[in-house]
C-alpha cells in the first residue's frame, strides 16, 4: 500500500487517503447562500475519491467576502445549504470540510474572471455594489486598491464572534474539518504581517501583539467546534517581501497554533501585497511549496498539507515519503481531473479499490475486457490498420 492511500487520522476524523480537494472559490452563490452548483461541483470529488473534500472560502461576515457571490456562513440560512453539501460528501467517503475567511482589505472585489479588481462604480450599475473594506490599517493592498477602514479594538475583539458563530454552525452543518484561511493578506493574515499592520496598540507593533488577534480567533473557534472536529489553519509560510513575514516567522507561528488547538498546517505563500512593482511571488515549479511545508513541519511538530502544482501520483508519494507534507492538497488539478485519487491508485497500487460501487463493478468489467483484447494484440487503432477498409 502506497503512503497516499494511508489514512489520515486527526482528533476524531480519519480521511480515508492523503488527498485533499484545496478550497477553491467558485464565485456562484447569492446572498452567500450555496445551491446545487456547489453540491454538484463538490460532489464529484467525494465520487472521486478524495479524503478531505474543503470547500470554499466561506465568508463569516457579509463584508468579510471577497465577492457579492462568495459563499457565507453568517446566519442559517446558509449553514443549512451547506448542510447537504455536508451530507453528500460523507456519505461517499471523503470528509467534508470548510474553509472559514474574512477578506479584510482584499473583500469587496470583482469575480476572478471578471478581473479580480475592487468594485467600483461601473460595477455598482450592474447590480455589484463595492462595500467599504476594513483591516488592522488603514494601508491599501496596492495602488488602485482601496483604503480600509482601520478596525477599532473593540471591533477586532467582537468580530472574534463571527468566527466562533460561523464555525458552530459549520458543525452543526456536518462539517469535520474546519480551515481558518490565515493566509494570502487576507484578514488573519494581514493582521500577522508587519506590512499591513501598523498599529500601535495591543494588536499591532511586536510579534506577539500581531500574532495576537488571529489566536484569540483559533482558541475561540476552538471552544465553537468541540474536541472531535479536526482544525486546520491556512498559513502564507513566507510573505515574499523584504521586511515581511518569513519561513522562520511561521514556523514559531505554528508553534503558537499548535498550542491554541490546531491539528494541521495547511501551506501556501504570499498574497500580503497587491503591487505588481514588486515581485512577491514564491517561484512556482511543482510543489513548489514542498521546501515551506517541510520547514514548518519539521520546525513545529504539528501534520502540514502542500500545494501547488502536484499533477502525478508518484510525485504525490514523494512528498509523503520524503517528509514534506501529510496531507497532499490538489487545487486547479482536481478542476481537471475531478478522479484524480482513484487515478492514483491505479497507478501506485494497480488496482480499483475505493471506486464507489455503482462505478466500481463496471470499470471491474472493463478492465477485464481491455486485459483479454490486450492478449490478443489489439488496440484502439487496429480496425484502422485493416487491409479491408
Amino acid at each position: 500500500m502506497s503512503l497516499l492511500f494511508e489514512p489520515l487520522a486527526l482528533r476524531g476524523v480519519t480521511a480515508r487517503n492523503r488527498t485533499m480537494v484545496s478550497p477553491m472559490c467558485m464565485y456562484s452563490a447569492q446572498d452567500g447562500v450555496a445551491n446545487d452548483y456547489h453540491l454538484v461541483h463538490l460532489g464529484r470529488f467525494a465520487l472521486g475519491g478524495a479524503g478531505v473534500v474543503m470547500v470554499e472560502a466561506t465568508g463569516v461576515a457579509p463584508e468579510g467576502r471577497i465577492s457579492h457571490a462568495d459563499l457565507g456562513l453568517w446566519n442559517d440560512e446558509q449553514g443549512a445549504a451547506l448542510a447537504q453539501v455536508a451530507a453528500f460528501l460523507t456519505a461517499y467517503g471523503a470528509v467534508p470540510g470548510i474553509q472559514l475567511a474574512h477578506a479584510g482589505r482584499k473583500a469587496s472585489c470583482q469575480a476572478a474572471w471578471q478581473g479580480g479588481s475592487p468594485l467600483t462604480a461601473d460595477d455598482a450599475a450592474t447590480g455589484e455594489e463595492p462595500w467599504q473594506v476594513v483591516g488592522p490599517s488603514a494601508v491599501a493592498a496596492g495602488p488602485g486598491w482601496p483604503e480600509p477602514r482601520e478596525l477599532s479594538t473593540d471591533e477586532v475583539a467582537a468580530s472574534v464572534q463571527s468566527w466562533a458563530d460561523a464555525a458552530r454552525r459549520a458543525v452543526q452543518a456536518g462539517f469535520r474539518v474546519i480551515d481558518l484561511h490565515g493566509g494570502h493578506g487576507y484578514l488573519l493574515h494581514s493582521f500577522q504581517s508587519p506590512i499591513s499592520n501598523q498599529r500601535t496598540d495591543r494588536y499591532g507593533g511586536s510579534v506577539e501583539n500581531r500574532q495576537r488577534y488571529p489566536l484569540e480567533v483559533v482558541r475561540a473557534v476552538r471552544a465553537a467546534i468541540g474536541d472531535d472536529v479536526a482544525l486546520f489553519y491556512r498559513v502564507s509560510a513566507t510573505d515574499g517581501i523584504e521586511g515581511g513575514l518569513t519561513v522562520e516567522d511561521s514556523v514559531a507561528f505554528a508553534k503558537e497554533l499548535a498550542v491554541a488547538g490546531v491539528d494541521l498546517i495547511d501551506v501556501s505563500s504570499g498574497g500580503v501585497s497587491q503591487d505588481r512593482s514588486i515581485d512577491t511571488r514564491v517561484r512556482r515549479g511543482f510543489a513548489f511549496h514542498a521546501d515551506l511545508s517541510r520547514a514548518i513541519r519539521d520546525g513545529s511538530g504539528l501534520p502540514v498539507a502542500t500545494v501547488g502544482l502536484i499533477v502525478d501520483p508518484h510525485q504525490a508519494e514523494a512528498l509523503l515519503v520524503d517528509g514534506d507534507a501529510d496531507l497532499i492538497a490538489l487545487g486547479r488539478e482536481m478542476l481537471e481531473n475531478s478522479q484524480w485519487p482513484h487515478h492514483a491508485r491505479r497507478a501506485l497500487a494497480g488496482d480499483h479499490e475505493g471506486w464507489h460501487q455503482q462505478v466500481g463493478w463496471a470499470l471491474d468489467l472493463r478492465a477485464k475486457g481491455m486485459a483479454r483484447l490486450a492478449e490478443q494484440g489489439e488496440t484502439p487503432m487496429s480496425r484502422f490498420a485493416s487491409p479491408s477498409r
